[in-house]
C-alpha cells in the first residue's frame, strides 16, 4: 500500500516510501509457527492420558488463536505505517483505526543519525535519529530499512534545497547529475530513486 497521493502538497513529489522492515513482523511470525507446531505435536501424542492430551490439545489452540491474533493486528500496523522522504518534508504516519504522524520540512533539518546493532546490520534493520529545529528538537524512528542509505537519501534531499533556495540550481545541473550518478554507483541510491531525483532536478 503506497502512501496516499492526495495527502501531498502541490509540487510535492516522493522520493522513498517505506514500510517497516520485516523484522517487525517476525515476533508474531515465530509464535504463530511455535503454536502450530506444539498443535500438530498433541495432536500426534499416543499417551492414554486423554485427558492430559484434550487439555494441551485445547491450551495449544488457544496458543494458536492469540498468535494469530497477535500476527494479523501487527501486519495491520505494518501495512498502515509509512516513512515517506518527499522533495519538502520528512512525513511518518501509522494507524488504520486511529492515526498518529508527525512531518518535518527539510529545510528545518538540522543532522541525521542512523544506528545498526549487530543483528540489524545483518537483517538491514536499524534507527533513524532526526534532530530539527522544531519543538520536539529529536524524533526517533525504529525499523527503518537500511537506515544509512535513507540517511544518504535525506542528505541528497537537503543539498537540492539548498541550492532550490540559493538560486543555484540551474546553474549547477550538471554537477549535480555527476554527483547522483556517483551515488548509483556507489549503491547509495537505487536506481529508482536516481531516477526520481534525476527528473526533479531535470524538471526544476
Amino acid at each position: 500500500m503506497a502512501y496516499p497521493r492526495r495527502l501531498l502538497n502541490d509540487h510535492e513529489t516522493v522520493t522513498v516510501d517505506l514500510h517497516p522492515h520485516w523484522w517487525f513482523l517476525a515476533g508474531p511470525t515465530v509464535a504463530v509457527v511455535a503454536s502450530i507446531g506444539a498443535a500438530v505435536a498433541t495432536l500426534t501424542m499416543t499417551e492414554t492420558d486423554t485427558t492430559g492430551q484434550s487439555i494441551a490439545g485445547w491450551a495449544s489452540l488457544a496458543a494458536l488463536a492469540a498468535s494469530t491474533v497477535w500476527l494479523v493486528v501487527r501486519y495491520a500496523r505494518w501495512l498502515t505505517t509509512h516513512f515517506v522522504i518527499t522533495n519538502r518534508r520528512l512525513i511518518f504516519r501509522s494507524g488504520l483505526v486511529t492515526k498518529r504522524g508527525i512531518e518535518i520540512p527539510l529545510d528545518r533539518v538540522n543532522t541525521v543519525h542512523f544506528h545498526q546493532g549487530v543483528w540489524g546490520r545483518v537483517v538491514g534493520s536499524g534507527d533513524l535519529l532526526i534532530e530539527s529545529g522544531g519543538e520536539s528538537g529529536q524524533q526517533r524512528f525504529t525499523d527503518i530499512r537500511q537506515p544509512d542509505r535513507v540517511q544518504r537519501v535525506i542528505h541528497a534531499e537537503l543539498d537540492l534545497g539548498r541550492q532550490r533556495s540559493s538560486g543555484d540550481a540551474v546553474v549547477d545541473v550538471a554537477g549535480q547529475l555527476e554527483r547522483l550518478e556517483s551515488m548509483l554507483i556507489r549503491g547509495s541510491l537505487t536506481p529508482d530513486e536516481f531516477e526520481r531525483q534525476k527528473r526533479r532536478l531535470l524538471e526544476s
